[in-house]
């Protein structure tokens, strides 16, 4: 009875085990299967938004000439005499992108500097998390502090400026992308070799030296990446420029005056009465398109540096 029970234990066992390898045998072959589907969906989303942008933005030159809309200075999307001419647009979105790196690549790169050269461990794990605390903000909340406190403060210090300007949101734009081009600044100068550094100062070179002249170049490609993926995130941003920088769709250079974004336009016409087949509606999809290349083009060039400038170590 004892040898019969044996046997029967043992052929039990190695039925769950025959059963337990079919099933990771399945799962094994399933996996990549479910990950490859993930990877299509993922890639039709990305083709059929572009697909929806080219065909309504088509219809949209069908009844605006294209060097109209990329050579006017007016745009003036209601009445009878509507011009849609992107430039003031464009001025708006290259202005307020300019002024937000202005801001965040000098004090971005600073903290990396410190972070990664300076600050011991203890003081790198209290500091770093508390820096990107800023990008988990949300951008409305940046938008009503650009309103309400950063324009009241620079109207006490830039004579003639607007209530609603171009300034305050690239200001407020600039301090959002700070976490971005420190996180990611710092993670590529601590990634350069400490051989590099012992050697720079074996050499006799100071600790700023050794910062300026061995591990910056030698960072360079995740630097650069970091500024152009900022500019990227800069172009992009909405909610900021929509309630800091004002709805008046000026060809301007002055940064004290109210200017209008791409992104809020898109926000603006959105949200108003734009009849679905008319010029208006059509013209969302051109500006769109044209933001969506925009952005194209940044995150391009940051992966061409990338891989150009790159040191293997």
């Amino acid at each position: 009875m004892k040898e019969g029970s044996k046997d029967l234990n043992v052929r039990e066992l190695i039925s769950q085990n025959k059963s337990t390898k079919s099933m990771n045998t399945f799962i094994e072959k399933a996996i990549p299967k479910g990950l490859l589907i993930i990877a299509i969906v993922s890639i039709l989303t990305t083709i059929g938004i572009v697909f929806t942008l080219l065909f309504e933005t088509f219809e949209f030159f069908k009844r605006v000439p294209f060097l109209d809309f990329f050579t006017g200075t007016v745009l003036k999307p209601l009445g009878d005499n509507a011009q849609f001419g992107v430039l003031p647009l464009l001025t708006g979105t290259v202005i307020s992108s300019a002024i937000a790196m202005l801001v965040a690549i000098p004090i971005g790169m600073m903290s990396a500097i410190y972070l990664s050269e300076y600050a011991s461990d203890r003081v790198r794990r209290i500091l770093k998390p508390i820096l990107e605390i800023l990008a988990g903000i949300p951008t409305i909340v940046y938008g009503f502090f650009a309103l309400t406190f950063v324009t009241p403060l620079l109207q006490h210090i830039v004579p003639g400026l607007q209530p609603t300007n171009i300034l305050s949101p690239g200001i407020v734009m600039g301090i959002m992308i700070i976490p971005m081009v420190a996180s990611l600044s710092e993670d590529a100068m601590s990634a350069v070799p400490n051989a590099m550094r012992e050697g720079a100062l074996g050499l006799g070179s100071t600790k700023l030296e050794v910062t300026w002249k061995v591990v910056i170049p030698a960072a360079m490609s995740g630097i650069i990446a970091s500024f152009v993926l900022g500019i990227s995130r800069a172009i992009g941003e909405t909610m900021i420029v929509t309630l800091a920088s004002g709805s008046t769709k000026n060809f301007t250079f002055d940064i004290t005056q109210s200017m209008q974004t791409m992104t809020s336009y898109i926000v603006e016409v959105n949200s108003g009465d734009a009849p679905a087949g008319s010029t208006l509606y059509y013209s969302l999809y051109a500006v769109a398109i044209t933001l969506f290349v925009f952005t194209l083009v940044m995150n391009l060039l940051a992966q061409y540096i990338s891989r150009k400038f790159k040191e293997e170590y």
